[in-house]
C-alpha cells in the first residue's frame, strides 16, 4: 500500500499547484486536462485496491495467475516464434525473397554441404578455445575471491568483474577495434619498445575474434565458480593440509572436485554464448572468420533465404543442446553426482 499512499500524496501536491496558479487560459486548460488525469488516476487506484483486496481474500487464484502470465509470456514470446521457425526452416525461398510454403528437407540436406560444415567446425572450435580459456583465467580469479581475499574486500574486487556489463557490449567490442587495429595501443607500444618493426596484423584475425569472445564470456565463468567456491567447507581444506598434503594434490582431489558443479555451470554458459556469437566475430574477424551466427545473419539479412537461415539456426540449436546434455551426463559420472 505504500506506493499507492505516495501515489495519492503526489496527486494532492499537483492539484495544489494547479489551484494558486495564475488563472491565464494556458493554465486553465492545463488545469482541465490535470484534473481530468487526477480523477482518472483515482479510478485507477480504486481498481487497484479492489484486485489488491480480491487477491488476499483467495491465495490460489493469485499464484494462477501469477503462472497464468509467466506461462503467456513464455509461450507468446518464445515457444511460439521457435514453432514458427521451425515451420519456415521446411519452407522453401521463393524467387522474390519470399516464403514459399512449399514444405520439404531441401534445407536441412543444404546445411549438411562442406561449405557450411567448415563454418560449423571453426564455431564449436572456438567456442571449446573460449571455453577453455575462460575457465584457466576465471579459476585462479574465482579461487582468489572466494577463498584468499578478506571480507572487507571481497564486495569491491567482486564488483570489477561485474563492471564490464553496465556498459553495451557494442561499445566494448568497438574499443577492442581500435586498441587491436594497425595504429591501436598493442602494435604503437610494441613498436615503441622495439619488440616488432612493423604493425601485427591483429585485427580481422581469429587471435582477435578469440581474444574478444574470452573477454565478453569471462564474467560467465568467474561468477558460478565464486557461488560455488564460496560455500565450501574450509574445515576439509584444513583437514587436507592437517593430514600433510601439498596444495597441489589437496586442491586436484578436494577442491576442484567440489568445485564441479560451478565449473560445469559457467562453461554451459560461456559454450552457448560463443557457439552463435554474432557481434564479436563480425566486427573483430571480419569476413575471414565466419561462424554460425554470421551465417544465419546473412542467411535473413543479405540472402533473404529465411527457411534455410531457420534451418541452420535449429541445427545450431539441436546440436548445442546435445553437447551439453553430453557434457552434463558425462560430469555426473566424473564427480559421482556432485552436479
Amino acid at each position: 500500500m505504500l506506493p499507492i499512499s505516495l501515489f495519492r500524496v503526489a496527486i494532492r501536491w499537483v492539484r495544489m499547484l494547479i489551484e494558486y496558479t495564475h488563472p491565464y487560459d494556458n493554465w486553465v486548460t492545463l488545469h482541465a486536462s490535470v484534473v481530468g488525469m487526477l480523477h482518472v488516476s483515482r479510478v485507477s487506484i480504486q481498481a487497484m485496491e479492489m484486485i489488491l483486496q480480491f487477491f488476499r481474500r483467495r491465495p490460489g487464484y493469485r499464484a494462477a495467475t501469477l503462472l497464468t502470465g509467466s506461462l503467456f509470456w513464455l509461450i507468446g514470446f518464445f515457444l511460439l516464434p521457435l514453432a514458427y521457425l521451425l515451420a519456415v526452416s521446411f519452407a522453401q525461398r521463393s524467387p522474390y525473397g519470399t516464403i514459399d510454403w512449399t514444405l520439404g528437407l531441401a534445407n536441412y540436406a543444404r546445411a549438411f554441404q562442406p561449405l557450411y560444415l567448415q563454418v560449423y567446425a571453426r564455431s564449436l572450435w572456438m567456442a571449446l578455445l573460449t571455453t577453455g580459456l575462460c575457465a584457466l583465467l576465471g579459476y585462479p580469479v574465482a579461487y582468489t575471491l572466494a577463498l584468499r581475499v578478506s571480507t572487507r574486500w571481497k564486495s569491491a574486487l567482486l564488483m570489477f568483474v561485474v563492471i564490464p556489463f553496465w556498459t553495451s557490449f557494442l561499445i566494448r567490442t568497438y574499443a577492442w577495434m581500435i586498441i587491436l587495429r594497425s595504429e591501436g595501443v598493442v602494435n604503437n607500444a610494441l613498436l615503441a619498445l622495439h619488440v616488432i618493426h612493423e604493425p601485427l596484423r591483429l585485427l580481422y584475425s581469429p587471435l582477435a575474434v578469440i581474444i574478444g569472445l574470452v573477454y565478453g564470456e569471462l564474467p560467465f565463468m568467474i561468477l558460478p565458480l565464486y557461488a560455488v567456491l564460496q560455500k565450501l567447507d574450509p574445515a576439509l581444506l584444513e583437514a587436507a593440509e592437517d593430514l600433510g598434503a601439498p596444495w597441489w594434490p589437496s586442491f586436484l582431489r578436494v577442491t576442484l572436485p567440489l568445485s564441479a558443479p560451478g565449473l560445469v555451470a559457467g562453461s554451459i554458459l560461456v559454450f552457448i554464448a560463443s557457439v552463435g556469437a554474432f557481434v564479436t566475430p563480425d566486427l573483430l574477424g571480419g569476413a575471414r572468420t565466419m561462424m554460425v551466427g554470421n551465417l544465419i545473419q546473412n542467411q535473413f539479412a543479405v540472402a533473404r533465404d529465411q527457411p534455410f537461415g531457420s534451418a541452420v539456426a535449429f541445427l545450431l540449436t539441436f546440436v548445442v543442446l546435445a553437447l551439453v546434455a553430453a557434457g552434463l551426463r558425462k560430469s555426473e559420472h566424473s564427480t559421482g553426482g556432485i552436479v
